[in-house]
């Protein structure tokens, strides 16, 4: 006894420490963090077209390569047209708009001439150009070029005619490099050799990159701005994730006494480890970001409440509290590890496809749940036998749960499929008439639609709690929207404010608001219009990444799970929380943003974990029953045994969404507000849509299974009467 509760208590001292260091070193590395543009701001550059009226598809082809450039610094930089010839250029978390500026290079023409002059290929042929080294006879540096198909076409028959020869690289009219051809490259892959260091390697990678966009650019100006959500949205939301964690927290001891405690330990460490990771590989933060991490905080909430069910019902069956403890990790780990990895893969596939803060959203989540599954497994049971071995070993401390009645969940299926078809036909209905009166089926932010961009010199220097307070509201007076995103531009009294595109009358009325309010030149007020920031392209990405995933995640659970019903029932369960949360984003018109996309990720996320939950469930009761029970008695009692995971999972991610509401700005609310009603209506799909989903499915199946076996006997019944016949005839 002495000899397991010293073990215990050293497990314990051992985890407490853990916790300690990494709390010590997560609140520590917060300032080391990168921070996105809607947290922290950064560098934002303005180029300007050389070339008079550029076409509109250059513009938006200039724009979409240097997305692709820029995601080097941050894959939350943002690209977007200002005006008819302009482009700007926001990259976060950095100070320095020179150095960013050297290393970007002056995008200028490129092109590829023989030596005679001629003009052989020009840059835009060129998809990539990345610097590389390896080692054969010491150490090499090389330039490693992708082209596009017409250039690979290209590049086939100038090598092969000019083998032996230079080809000048030629940049803004002076020479990059000029390379000796040694054969013909058909491929559409080469390599440049030649250089003496890795650095130089990478000068001319970035020179061919930038030289190979469609249009030359001139830089026009460069500034630091700061946030665009304001100091106060980031010190707000610090606040209430503290709050949030905090309740849930003092939730689950109070819910599950000794294993409530064992997961606070756990969940504390998870949020230090978490905080050091998010630093140590540099993974910018932005909203999108938080909300990835908030799913993550979530899905590690939920593998203990799994587990910690589990050992209730152990307890409840007899066993004692040591064998409970075993079997419950036991049995809760198949839910655990395929509702993880199924929003593992997801993220996975939007990290590979998606761009932006689609990119973003992925890195945090996919981080957050290889972490969460270890905190669970790992550190949850190891904390929680350290307590058993301290001598909390009385099943009073972890709660008996005794088998329930099944409720009649399936009996209400008809209610419910036909209640969720009225909330996405009213959605259907509200973007119609959104559509007739607006032009749109749903309000769309500056960030998808574009906007105008005013940028403001004031008289004295506005400190960032003052544009938030002040300077805001009366720009929302004016504009009767709350996506107004601000920027103060360091060093200056220059505020950038981004709005909708407005009118006439309404740039009108915002000057004179500037004006009276705050005493500013109206001749020192400017105001371009700006495109979307979330590029056609961008979307195209994220909604190909979205249909990646889904198939994905389809194909795993019908692997998992041996039954394609299941991965069917589970991919419609995903598209009704979407057209629900869509349904209220055209009632309410609530903004359409760059969150939206994350917004919306989450909920799929948050959904699909939800329904593996129960599947798990249904799945292991049907193997005990050897598939001789009721199949609607299996489904009701698979649910009802869930149901209590299912809302006190759901109950403490709502309160984390719910405290940030509570205490956020009008940005942060707007953000809030969609994942709390994905939240109440992914419980209400995993718990009233998914089984009765699956269970209309597969009765259906055996029905017409019966209907072919009872129409294969009436035909075999028939011959043997025809064959009857003719031996009498």
């Amino acid at each position: 006894m002495k000899s397991s509760k010293g073990k215990g208590f050293l497990a314990l001292l051992v985890i407490v420490l853990a916790v300690a260091l990494f709390g010590w070193f997560g609140y520590d590395s917060m300032d080391d963090i990168k921070l996105g543009l809607d947290l922290a701001g950064g560098v934002s550059i303005t180029y300007q077209a050389v070339d008079a009226n550029p076409t509109a598809e250059q513009m938006s082809d200039t724009i979409y390569k240097l997305q692709q450039r820029v995601q080097n610094y941050s894959m939350e930089s943002e690209v977007y047209q200002e005006g008819s010839d302009r482009i700007n250029i926001d990259i976060p978390g950095v100070s320095d708009a020179n150095s960013i500026l050297e290393e970007l290079g002056k995008p200028g023409s490129l092109l590829f001439m023989d030596e005679s002059g001629q003009v052989l290929m020009t840059g835009d042929m060129v998809a990539s150009a990345k610097a590389g080294m390896y080692d054969q006879n010491g150490t090499q540096y090389v330039v490693q070029l992708t082209l596009t198909d017409e250039g690979a076409k290209t590049f086939a028959e100038i090598t092969a005619a000019n083998i032996g020869k230079r080809i000048a690289i030629i940049y803004d009219n002076a020479v990059a490099s000029a390379p000796v051809v040694q054969s013909a490259i058909t491929g559409g892959q080469c390599e440049i050799t030649g250089m003496q260091t890795f650095e130089d390697a990478e000068n001319l990678a970035s020179t061919i990159r930038i030289g190979s966009l469609s249009l030359e650019l001139q830089e026009l100006r460069s500034n630091v701005v700061g946030a665009k959500l304001g100091q106060e949205a980031i010190s707000t939301s610090l606040k209430a994730g503290a709050i949030g964690f905090g309740i849930v927290v003092v939730f689950m001891i109070a819910v599950y006494l000794i294993p409530g405690l064992a997961a606070a330990i756990a969940l504390t460490l998870y949020v230090g480890v978490i905080l050091v990771l998010l630093s140590a590989f540099e993974i910018t933060l932005t909203l999108p970001g938080v909300a990835g991490i908030i799913l993550s905080i979530g899905m590690a909430v939920d593998a203990n409440v799994i587990i910690f069910t589990r050992i209730k019902e152990e307890i409840g069956y007899g066993k004692t509290v040591k064998s409970a403890i075993k079997s419950g990790f036991n049995k809760a780990l198949s839910a655990i590890v395929d509702g993880n990895v199924t929003t593992l893969i997801a993220a996975v596939v939007l990290y590979w496809r998606g761009s932006g803060s689609v990119k973003g959203f992925a890195a945090t989540l996919a981080l957050g749940i290889v972490l969460s599954m270890f905190t669970a497994l790992v550190i949850t049971k190891g904390a929680l036998t350290a307590l058993y071995n301290l001598g909390f070993e009385d099943a009073k401390f972890y709660g008996v749960r005794k088998e329930k009645e099944a409720r009649n969940f399936l009996g209400k299926r008809k209610a419910f499929f036909a209640f969720s078809l009225a909330v996405i036909a009213a959605g259907f209905i509200f973007m119609g008439v959104n559509n007739a009166s607006t032009g749109y089926v749903l309000n769309y932010s500056l960030d998808f639609m574009g906007g105008t961009s005013t940028n403001v010199t004031f008289n004295e220097d506005m400190s960032l709690e003052r544009i938030s307070s002040e300077v805001v509201p009366v720009i929302e007076e004016v504009t009767k929207d709350a996506g107004t995103q601000t920027q103060k531009v360091a060093g200056t009294n220059e505020v950038i404010i981004k709005t909708r595109t407005l009118t006439v009358e309404e740039r009108q009325a915002m000057n004179d608001a500037l004006v009276e309010k705050f005493g500013v030149e109206e001749d020192k007020i400017t105001a371009e219009s700006i495109s979307a920031a979330v590029s056609n392209e961008m979307k195209q990405d994220a909604i190909i990444a979205v249909v990646i995933a889904t198939i994905c995640m389809l194909v795993y659970i019908w692997f998992r799970f041996s039954d394609v019903r299941f991965a069917a029932s589970a991919v419609l369960a995903l598209l009704h929380d979407v057209l629900v949360v869509l349904t209220f984003y055209a009632i309410f018109k609530w903004s359409v943003g760059s969150t939206f996309i994350a917004c919306m990720l989450t909920i799929v996320g948050y959904s699909i974990n939800a329904t593996i939950v129960i599947f798990d469930r249904i799945r292991e009761n049907l193997k005990e029953t050897g598939g001789k029970a009721d199949l609607a008695q299996v489904v009701n009692a698979s649910i009802t045994q869930t149901f209590t995971r299912s809302i006190n999972t759901s109950l403490t991610t709502f309160i984390m969404v719910f405290v940030l509401f509570i205490m956020g700005v009008s940005s942060i609310r707007e953000f809030a507000l969609p994942l709390m009603a994905g939240i109440i209506f992914g419980t209400y799909s995993s718990v009233c849509i998914t089984g009765g989903l699956w269970y209309v499915m597969t009765m259906y199946k055996q029905k017409k299974v019966a209907e072919e076996k009872a129409a294969q006997k009436a035909a075999e019944k028939e011959k043997k009467a025809e064959k009857k016949t003719e031996k009498k005839a």
